[in-house]
């Protein structure tokens, strides 16, 4: 099967009417979670900025104290579930400060909830990528932006 491409199909939902395209968007939110999580964000962003951010936190936070850190084999697996799961919560938001904060939230939680203290080498590497991303998301901010989140970043 050959699908057209996006301007295809930019084109063709220019022919079809208000009524047609919620039918069709409401179509689409049924097929998956994602999809509904998308247009949930997208809808009420304008009213309430900081929803996304708040609401990742928490999901994060839940999965945080569901993990298992005693042992150095189950810390490793939690901490790479967690972040599969935030990687996964980070396609919904194009705003690149709200990704920092995010990916700044998981930092600080890993380092708190002591999954460093194993000396995993992949928890050392996943927290350091993520670091990175972070300072790499910091650099294209606003300067007042900048300075908020290189405060957080010198604290881990």
């Amino acid at each position: 099967m050959d699908i057209p491409s996006l301007a295809t199909l930019k084109k063709d939902l220019g022919y079809i009417s208000e009524q047609e395209i919620k039918d069709l968007l409401i179509e689409l939110i049924k097929f998956s979670r994602d999809n509904k999580a998308y247009l949930f964000f997208k809808l009420y962003e304008r009213d309430q900025p900081g929803l996304f951010v708040e609401m990742v936190k928490e999901d994060l936070l839940v999965e945080f104290e569901k993990a298992r850190v005693e042992h150095g084999y189950y810390a490793k697996k939690s901490a790479q579930s967690i972040r599969r799961k935030m990687n996964k919560l980070l396609k919904l938001s194009k705003s690149k400060s709200d990704q920092a904060e995010v990916i700044l939230f998981f930092c600080e939680k890993i380092k708190e909830m002591g999954f460093l203290k194993h000396r995993n080498s992949v928890i050392k590497n996943l927290y350091e990528i993520q670091k990175g991303k972070v300072e790499k998301l910091v650099s294209g901010l606003h300067e007042d932006l900048q300075y908020d989140f290189q405060f957080r970043l010198e604290e881990l």
